[in-house]
């Protein structure tokens, strides 16, 4: 454990302090910010009650759900169990701080959990129809997880069980709609339609 713990503190040495870059600097701390992400998730929700009819209105709860199992699986149960400290609260370690730095614990991260819920969930509803939300879906929730560790408040392995936390969740809300002739390979309905 010992040689993990040091390994995930050398990599976030790595990222947040031999990456730093002025671009970076500017954008991944934006990329944490819900209101940046405020017209994505308003999109969703239109296109899923437009594509999907009354169908949407489920689709678009159980996502929520999902990214709040999310949150409070690793808020409320993991953090709280775990207790690691926050890089940029531990005495014991350089961190270039990009933001303030909070009072929570470190793993897992609750950003990376929530996004990948959410991108899992996006990718189970449109994957197969449109090939190109995998890679995108996973790209943008990646990109918020990285910005965790860039700006100093979470380490890599945070991130990563943060990830993997939020992926399994998205993966069981996918198999909860397939209860509902939801699953992944149903094709959109017309506005009006009943769930079957």
């Amino acid at each position: 454990m010992h040689a993990i713990l040091s390994l995930d503190a050398a990599l976030f040495h790595c990222i947040n302090t031999g990456m730093g870059n002025p671009v970076f600097d500017a954008l991944l701390p934006l990329f944490r910010e819900k209101w940046l992400w405020a017209p994505l998730y308003l999109f969703l929700a239109t296109f899923f009650l437009l594509n999907y009819g009354r169908k949407g209105w489920i689709i678009i709860l159980t996502m929520v759900l999902a990214v709040g199992l999310a949150d409070f699986t690793s808020s409320a149960l993991v953090k709280k169990n775990v207790r690691r400290l926050r890089p940029c609260n531990d005495p014991a370690m350089v961190v270039q701080e990009r933001i303030s730095c909070g009072s929570g614990y470190s793993f897992t991260s609750s950003h990376a959990a929530n996004h990948f819920a959410a991108a899992f969930f996006i990718i189970g509803i449109m994957g197969d129809r449109q090939r190109w939300i995998r890679p995108a879906a996973l790209i943008w929730a990646g990109m918020i997880a990285f910005s965790q560790v860039y700006v100093g408040v979470h380490y890599p392995l945070d991130v990563l069980g943060g990830a993997l936390l939020g992926a399994a969740i998205g993966w069981w809300a996918i198999k909860t709609l397939s209860l509902f002739n939801l699953q992944n390979n149903a094709a959109p309905t017309r506005s009006g339609d009943r769930l079957s």
